[in-house]
């Protein structure tokens, strides 16, 4: 179960003050208080909440710094630097660029320890066909991820609107697909004419709702919330 939202003239930081909003003001309906406890933690969702750069997170974590690796597309280099983080060298070798190392070690290393809810931000461009370029880190995008106990709960950037590079970017990801990569998207010819018709700076967000309920309710398991747990 999702929530699905977009707003003209707006971006990516746009959305995150508007969640941070929206889940604080549920918290405070159902609780009285936005310091809800969670199994043995207890969260904070007392706006504001932390934004970092996914690099950041990863430079934390493993010792590499990837913007200098991202700005020269060393991958050999991203990976090695990957497989000593502690990333399975299987694992490691079949990313395709530097980008998606950058995005697999904080998948491997960092998502788990993100308890408080935090804004996880400017991801690659390679793993955010969907997203605008940044408009000051090159390579990346102004895209964020919302991580709270460990978990993603929310997906948001500033919508790409160049058609042509739209196209490109599907391209790339329809090619990934024919090999067999089932989280790429194909080519979206709908999307595209109306991209080339025309679209304001746009600004989209998608939001969990069963995760979202979870950490409201106190609930460990998503069969506790959701609305048909038996069926597949």
């Amino acid at each position: 179960t999702s929530v699905e939202l977009y707003q003209a003239f707006a971006d990516y930081s746009d959305m995150m003050t508007l969640l941070e909003n929206i889940v604080s003001k549920i918290a405070l309906k159902l609780h009285g208080t936005t310091i809800l406890p969670y199994g043995d933690d207890t969260v904070d969702l007392t706006p504001p909440w932390r934004r970092v750069p996914m690099h950041e997170l990863v430079q934390d974590a493993s010792g590499t710094d990837f913007v200098p690796l991202l700005a020269t597309g060393d991958l050999a280099a991203a990976r090695s630097a990957a497989i000593e983080a502690g990333i399975p060298a299987d694992l490691a070798n079949k990313q395709e660029s530097v980008g998606e190392v950058l995005n697999i070690c904080f998948e491997e290393l960092c998502e788990a320890s993100l308890i408080q809810p935090t804004f996880v931000m400017d991801h690659p461009k390679e793993v955010s066909p969907l997203a605008k370029p940044h408009r000051s880190k090159p390579g990346m995008t102004e895209r964020f991820e919302m991580f709270m106990v460990g978990r993603e709960h929310a997906n948001a950037f500033s919508e790409l609107t160049d058609p042509v590079d739209q196209r490109e970017r599907f391209m790339r990801q329809a090619d990934k697909k024919a090999r067999g990569d089932d989280e790429a998207c194909g080519v979206d010819e709908e999307f595209l004419s109306a991209l080339e018709t025309g679209m304001p700076p746009t600004a989209g967000m998608g939001i969990g709702i069963d995760r979202l309920v979870m950490v409201l309710t106190n609930s460990a398991a998503i069969r506790d919330v959701i609305a048909f747990p038996l069926l597949r």
